[in-house]
């Protein structure tokens, strides 16, 4: 099962959209900015944007070899702390920028500017051998993960289902994921049982519902979507009906509520170097390819011009 795990690693202000597509024979003539660039630029954040800014740094970088592009991962919130320190010229995220990280980042001299850069359909799983979880409704999963819940089993969430202890697999607290489920299904943002596996690395709770047979996980679509062999979709039931994520569905807004915005944030100072400038405009002219090759919604051609008329 391991050859299916997605191996990918490495460590209010809302402009537009963006994201990634380009066939590599003519990279070289749209990476931006022409040959002979120099330079390196910095992306720290989420795991979940992680997989689209890894598609457009590695073309980028075979196109703009004298251009450096390094990306950590340390979950949206360490990417802010990161970027807001003026570690990183690039916060990627997997939700807004909260107040208090948007003065925190001011207090330092950064100038957060966001693009919006895909839709997510956060989804949540279990192990392809449970049988019997199909679906699951947003209050069963809110009895779930609220702090001081009282299910432990299956059977604790629906009668009919056996008596069978829950693994539970989650983002840490550092994650704009797990700031996004847990206002959206908890109800309020960090609200949330402890006792989970939790990692800040995607790919490790992938491994842990893999590897599990009454596991439970969530996370972003596009880990999904590279490990559907080894994985199990639950659809959710906001009151509609069983929805499942896809694109479909995401884009039309009846995945609810777990259907998110993903962004990427610059430092607004650094658009003044050709390198970042460069690489910015490389990411929007390519979005909607590599978007969807990861596993994400891209927005509308459209969406993705008029951001570029505002990089410059």
């Amino acid at each position: 099962m391991s050859q299916h795990i997605f191996a990918r690693h490495s460590s209010y202000l809302i402009v537009s959209w963006l994201l990634v597509g380009l066939v590599s024979g003519c990279a070289g003539d749209r990476a931006g900015g022409g040959e002979g660039l120099r330079g390196a630029v910095h992306i720290d954040g989420s795991s979940t944007v992680y997989p689209i800014t890894e598609a457009v740094v590695e073309e980028f970088q075979a196109a703009q070899r004298g251009v450096r592009v390094a990306v950590g991962v340390s979950g949206t919130g360490g990417g802010f702390e990161k970027f807001c320190a003026g570690e990183a010229e690039v916060a990627d995220a997997s939700r807004a920028i909260k107040p208090s990280e948007l003065e925190r980042c001011r207090s330092h001299g950064v100038d957060p500017v966001g693009y919006q850069i895909a839709l997510d359909g956060l989804s949540v799983v279990v192990n392809p051998a449970n049988e019997f979880v199909s679906c699951l409704t947003v209050d069963e999963l809110r009895r779930i993960w609220e702090p001081g819940s009282r299910v432990k089993t299956w059977r604790d969430v629906r009668p009919e289902w056996p008596e069978q202890r829950i693994d539970l697999y989650g983002p840490g607290v550092d994650s704009g994921t797990f700031d996004y489920f847990t206002e959206s299904i908890v109800g309020e943002e960090d609200a949330s049982r402890p006792d989970y596996a939790a990692s800040e690395d995607d790919n490790v709770l992938v491994s842990g519902v893999a590897g599990d047979r009454f596991g439970l996980g969530y996370f972003g679509h596009g880990y999904y979507v590279e490990n559907s062999e080894a994985l199990k979709l639950v659809a959710i039931d906001a009151g509609d009906g069983c929805v499942l994520p896809s694109a479909e569905t995401i884009v039309r807004g009846d995945y609810r509520p777990l259907t998110r915005p993903l962004y990427v944030f610059v430092d607004r100072p650094q658009l003044a170097r050709a390198e970042v400038v460069a690489f910015l405009r490389y990411y929007v002219e390519n979005a909607s390819r590599l978007a969807s090759a990861v596993g994400y919604v891209a927005r509308p051609d459209s969406a993705y011009e008029e951001l570029l008329n505002t990089i410059g």
